[in-house]
């Protein structure tokens, strides 16, 4: 178990949790490590948000210091760093976002050499080396690391991208909403160079709007440009801070989550006999309704904790190709080793070329069950779930709920948080179960 690493990198409050010393001490060590018989060649990419140049220079200052060479290649997304690791053979990668969080928090997030997340082994070394229960040496005399500008790094990734659809997009037309986040460097690009007319929304970032009220977590304004503008799109794309995930919205301005898309594509995919085992992995936070939905189809599926993390694990691990969560982080193993917003639009705009149906059309038999997720702020998440009259009170709602919806009940991978969520034929019944359980820990104090 690691210490500040979390699922998906270590996150906090810029200099409040998340300090200068830590940036500075990360880059010190994988500097050091990579860099043991020549120097280490590490990547490094940012998201949009204030403090990301600040954590940007002192993981690069570390890593120059123990000897490494650091390419910068700016405002990117998440995948692009993923992605470029492999390609251009660096030693690590490091990306520099806290994703869909607010402009003030910030988040350091490592990928080896292969464009995954890093092994727990090495975050528990770097862990140990930023608590002072470890040294590195520091390089001296021409041993010394630099830094270089690598800007036409994206190129090569944008090249890709457009390398993973068998087909243009001429005659679409399309809203985007960037989130004033990395999506910004380059979706807008790619998308034009492939035929499609665009609409953008939420695409000039200033430092402290990355995510406000726009983006895959707040997709309302661009579903209400869809609406205003009926027949004028034939889809809507709404990505987060660091453009790993989609949200996507349908002609008629309702939403595609990533459970729409995982059923869209692996039907696809199943269709053409390229869903290995006719399988696709999702977390255990999916809709009942995708699962009813692949019952139907006859597509198989795996559940993993939450965390793409897990869901690319179950994906190696199987040689599985398509997985994903709700929430729009979508693994199209075929082509990356992680999650990737604009590969996701892409997709799903082949499967709307090559079919010649709309999103609505491709998800009319999905069935969303209503979903209710409330957070409770408690005093240990780990010992509340192992409260045995809570236990108790869960299993007499799901007791209740039976094969008509289901609850779950989980820690937050990040915060002082237990999520309660319920899915049920109504909301008011989500309502009725999800509060059941809330009271309770309350009123017990947990």
């Amino acid at each position: 178990m690691t210490k500040y690493f979390g699922t998906d990198g270590v996150r906090g409050r810029a200099n409040d949790t998340l300090t200068l010393d830590m940036a500075l001490a990360i880059g010190k060590y994988i500097g050091a490590y990579y860099g043991k018989e020549r120097h280490a060649k590490i990547l490094i990419g940012k998201d949009t948000r204030l403090s990301g140049s600040m954590f940007e220079m002192a993981l690069a200052a570390g890593a120059t210091a123990t000897g490494a060479n650091v390419y910068l290649l700016g405002v990117c997304p998440t995948p692009s760093v993923a992605y470029l690791v492999v390609k251009e053979k660096f030693d690590c990668g490091v990306m520099i976002s806290a994703s869909h969080n607010p402009f003030y928090d910030n988040g350091i997030k490592l990928f080896n050499h292969e464009g995954k997340k890093m092994d727990d082994a090495v975050l528990e070394e770097i862990e140990a080396f930023m608590d002072g229960e470890s040294e590195v040496e520091y390089a001296i005399n021409d041993a010394l690391g630099t830094t270089i500008e690598w800007h036409e790094g994206l190129e090569l990734y944008e090249s890709y991208l457009k390398e993973c659809v068998s087909c243009d997009f001429s005659g679409m037309k399309i809203a985007l909403d960037l989130a004033n986040g990395s999506a910004t460097a380059t979706a807008a690009q790619v998308l034009s160079e492939l035929g499609a007319t665009l609409e953008v929304i939420h695409s000039s970032p200033n430092g402290v709007n990355i995510n406000t009220k726009c983006g895959s977590t707040h997709p309302e304004e661009l579903q209400e440009l869809m609406r205003e503008n009926k027949g004028m799109f034939d889809c809507g794309f709404a990505f987060d801070g660091d453009a790993d995930r989609l949200i996507a919205v349908d002609e008629n301005g309702d939403l595609i989550t990533g459970d729409h898309t995982l059923y869209i594509c692996g039907n696809y995919l199943k269709n053409r006999g390229h869903l290995k085992e006719n399988t696709v992995v999702t977390t255990v936070m999916a809709n009942l309704g995708l699962y009813r939905a692949f019952d139907r189809c006859q597509i198989r599926y795996e559940k993993t904790d939450v965390g793409d993390k897990y869901v690319f694990e179950n994906m190696e691990k199987n040689g599985f190709v398509l997985g994903g969560e709700q929430s729009g982080h979508i693994i199209f193993k075929e082509h990356m080793n992680t999650g990737d917003g604009l590969l996701s639009a892409l997709k799903l705009l082949e499967v709307m070329k090559k079919s010649g149906m709309s999103l609505r059309e491709l998800s009319e038999d999905l069935f969303i069950y209503p979903q209710l997720l409330i957070n409770v702020e408690v005093k240990d998440k780990h010992a509340a779930l192992q409260n045995e009259e809570l236990l108790a009170k869960i299993r007499e709602v799901e007791a209740e709920l039976g094969e008509e919806g289901r609850i779950l009940v989980r820690p937050s991978g990040t915060e002082p948080l237990v999520r309660v969520m319920v899915e049920a034929k109504t909301d008011a019944l989500c309502e009725q179960y999800v509060m059941r359980i809330v009271d309770f820990i309350k009123a017990k104090g947990l």
